[in-house]
Parts: C-alpha cells; structure tokens; sequence
C-alpha cells in the first residue's frame, strides 16, 4: 500500500452549551476517492475543549452551592448524526468527554475520557468517504459556547478499486 507523508487536517465545532447535539462536516474529497482507490489514514487525534477564544471555559456556579459541575462530550464519525451515538456505533472514528467542576471561574478540577482515538489502534483509523462528520453538546453549566478542536495527523494511501469501495460502503 503506497504511503504520503503526513499532513495535518485540523477543524473547530462550536457544540454550544445548551445540552443539544450539533455538528459540522469535514470535507475530505481534496484526500479521498473510493474509485481512484485513494483512502485516508488517521494516525492520531488531538482534542482540545475551549471557549471561542481557545481559553478554559469557565463553569458557572449557581444557587447555594459552592461548586457546579459541567460536562461536554464530542465524537467524529463517517455518517451524519442527529445525536450522540455509542463508541461502538460502526460510524464512529472518535469520542471522548470531559466533565469539570467549578466556582465561577476557570474549573478547579477537570477528568477527561478520550476512549476512542485511532492512536489506541495499531494502525490507525482508514476512512474511504469523503466527508467525516465532528459533534458534540456541552451542559448548560458552562459560562458559554464550548468549542471543539481536533488536529488529526494522517496520510494518504491507495488501496484496490475493491477494497475502497468496500470500506467506503461499510462506513456509509
């Protein structure tokens, strides 16, 4: 299977923070094509949640109670989503969550779950469609829009006429 170098696609999402799924589609056909038997491979993914500025989002304290808790969630899959889908949807690429805690400012405690990423993978992740799909929602317990980044590290590589159209109808 004949290799490029690598190169980097990176794309931002605002997935809000109204607990309500939104998306983004990621344009790959300038890297993917099925019957010119060319497949992309995603070696690695780097996620990053942040307000619009690429700042810690603040988690809002509300009531009585000295700390609130806050959580946004965010999966990158092969096929349009309405919603959050389970890890072992077979559209799915990536997904991860982070849940914080805090006062009115930046949070005093943040834990991440990024339990799908291609670098877990011996190989990687190989997409044969031409358009991936970044979604996510955030709780209401954040101060504003969260946003979320990705930068994937990834090649192009050529596979049989057969063996891309096969993978690009699985992921379809």
């Amino acid at each position: 299977m004949a290799k490029s170098d690598s190169f980097f696609i990176r794309h931002t999402t605002n997935i809000g923070n109204t607990a309500t799924f939104a998306q983004d589609s990621i344009d790959l056909g300038a890297y993917v094509d099925a019957l010119g038997k060319s497949v992309l491979r995603i070696h690695n993914i780097a996620v990053t949640m942040s307000d619009s500025t690429g700042t810690t989002s603040e988690v809002t304290a509300t009531g009585n109670a000295p700390f609130n808790g806050a959580a946004a969630q965010f999966q990158l899959t092969t096929q349009s989503q309405t919603d959050t889908v389970l890890p072992s949807n077979k559209s799915v690429i990536s997904s991860g969550r982070i849940v914080a805690i805090g006062d009115g400012n930046v949070p005093s405690g943040v834990w991440e779950s990024f339990d799908n990423l291609p670098q877990l993978w011996t190989n990687g992740y190989l997409v044969a469609v031409d358009t991936i799909y970044l979604g996510g929602e955030a709780s209401a317990n954040f101060d504003g829009a969260v946003y979320c980044s990705i930068t994937m590290e990834c090649t192009v590589e050529t596979m049989s006429q057969a063996s891309a159209m096969a993978l690009a109808l699985s992921q379809q």
